[in-house]
């Protein structure tokens, strides 16, 4: 599953809209060492570095998860010619430990925490005055929901090109299709509890001494809107 979502966003290169948002950030923080957080098949780092590095912000990843997928993780530092980096011990994304640190950033996970999770999330960017950036490849709405509904067709569209090639993933997705459901039912379930705008900022209730943006973006090469949280301290 994560090998699909790593596969669909090397390809479409969604994310490269939040690059500028990312950017400016980055801008504000003087921070270039980025703790990538619940980075599972390490998210859009191959393609988003060299493109934040054209903007010019020179930035370095580490990828960090609270299970980390060495191999998808070691993938991602041999195509980056060792640039992302990673750690092997899992990471708490609410108890990242203090010698980690870095801007924070969080692609296509947060909806997976519960609110108080996310919050807490959030909390421990702040008590470590560590700026953290959260993105989603998506928005709550009816349209989006509909646009899951291909899901499967892309699924087994895409899986013969999904690199690296195994065996057992063409079985789980042509023999006995559970790939193409379980992605069908993650993706329509990840829409439902994507943030909106207005949840996001009562998410940073009660976290003073930063500067919150909140808003979305519309992704280039897709027909979707991103949603982005970025907090940076205030004097950054």
């Amino acid at each position: 599953m994560t090998d699909y979502c790593r596969f669909v966003l090397a390809t479409s290169r969604a994310y490269d809209a939040i690059a500028p948002v990312l950017a400016e950030a980055l801008r504000k923080t003087k921070t270039w060492h980025i703790i990538d957080l619940a980075s599972g098949a390490a998210g859009p780092w191959v393609g988003l570095q060299p493109l934040l590095r054209s903007m010019g912000a020179d930035v370095s990843v580490c990828l960090t998860d609270h299970c980390p997928n060495i191999e998808a993780f070691e993938r991602a530092h041999q195509l980056s010619n060792q640039e992302i980096t990673y750690l092997r011990e899992p990471v708490d994304a609410a108890k990242v430990p203090s010698p980690l640190t870095g801007f924070r950033t969080i692609f296509t996970a947060f909806h997976h925490l519960r609110p108080e999770q996310a919050h807490a999330v959030l909390a421990d960017a702040v008590a470590k005055g560590e700026g953290i950036g959260v993105f989603e490849c998506a928005q709550r709405s009816v349209l989006m929901l509909l646009f899951t509904l291909a899901t499967p067709l892309r699924v087994l569209i895409a899986t013969p090109f999904i690199r690296p090639f195994r065996w057992s993933r063409l079985f789980w997705t042509y023999v006995v299709p559970v790939l193409p459901i379980v992605l069908l039912f993650d993706s329509a379930v990840s829409v439902l509890r994507i943030y909106s705008v207005d949840e996001l900022r009562g998410l940073t209730s009660g976290l003073k001494g930063y500067r919150w943006d909140v808003g979305r973006v519309r992704s280039r090469r897709l027909p979707i809107t991103l949603t982005y949280l970025v907090g940076v301290p205030e004097s950054g």
